[in-house]
C-alpha cells in the first residue's frame, strides 16, 4: 500500500504502477461533465480559474445531500470516460490526477502518458464508506450546479488504484 498526498508532483506520480493500490491524503476537487465543461470554457477564453491545477487531482464525483451532522452525504465516483472529451486543457494546466471509476478512452490514456499524469478509480458502489474519509468540504464554483459543482475535499487514508500510470499502462489492457 503506498500513501501519496497533494499537491503531487511529476516525481511522484512517475513512482505510481498501474493495479498500485494508494491511501490518499490531502485535497481533491470535485468535478463532473458540466463543471468540466465550463472549466474548459474558462481555459479557452482565458479566463482565470477558480482554483490552480497545477499539481492536483479531479474527483469525478457529484456528493448526494449532506446530513446532519456529517461531513458530506454519499460520495462515490462516477463513470470517467463521460470526462475524457475535456481531459486535455485540464492536462495543459497542470492537472496531474484524476479519480473516477472505469476504463477511459484510447486518446484518454494516451494524454495520461503523454502529461505523465495518473489515473486512479476509487471503489463504485461505496459512496457512504468513502464519505466517511472526507475531513471537510467546500464548495469553490458553479453554485448553480448544485451536487454536480466543484468542492475541495480534504480527505485523509482515501482508498485508490491505479488503473493507468504515467506510462500508460492500463489495468483493463488495452481498450
Amino acid at each position: 500500500m503506498k500513501r501519496v498526498r497533494t499537491p503531487i508532483t511529476k516525481e511522484d506520480v512517475e513512482k505510481l504502477k498501474a493495479a498500485d493500490e494508494v491511501l490518499f491524503s490531502g485535497v481533491i476537487y470535485t468535478a463532473r461533465d458540466q463543471a468540466h465543461k465550463r472549466l474548459v470554457e474558462l481555459i479557452k477564453n482565458n479566463k482565470e480559474m477558480p482554483f490552480d491545477l497545477k499539481g492536483q487531482i479531479i474527483y469525478y464525483c457529484g456528493p448526494t445531500a449532506t446530513p446532519k451532522d456529517k461531513v458530506i452525504g454519499s460520495c462515490g465516483p462516477t463513470t470517467s470516460w463521460r470526462m475524457d472529451g475535456f481531459l486535455e486543457p485540464l492536462l495543459r494546466k497542470g492537472l496531474l490526477g484524476m479519480i473516477g471509476k472505469g476504463a477511459r478512452t484510447k486518446s484518454a490514456r494516451e494524454l495520461i502518458r503523454k502529461f505523465g499524469a495518473v489515473y486512479f478509480v476509487a471503489p463504485s458502489g461505496c459512496g457512504a464508506l468513502l464519505a466517511q474519509k472526507v475531513l471537510s468540504k467546500k464548495q469553490v464554483c458553479f453554485r448553480d450546479l448544485g451536487p454536480e459543482a466543484v468542492y475541495k475535499l480534504q480527505v485523509k487514508d482515501f482508498p485508490l488504484v491505479v488503473a493507468i500510470d504515467s506510462q500508460g499502462r492500463s489495468i483493463y489492457g488495452d481498450i
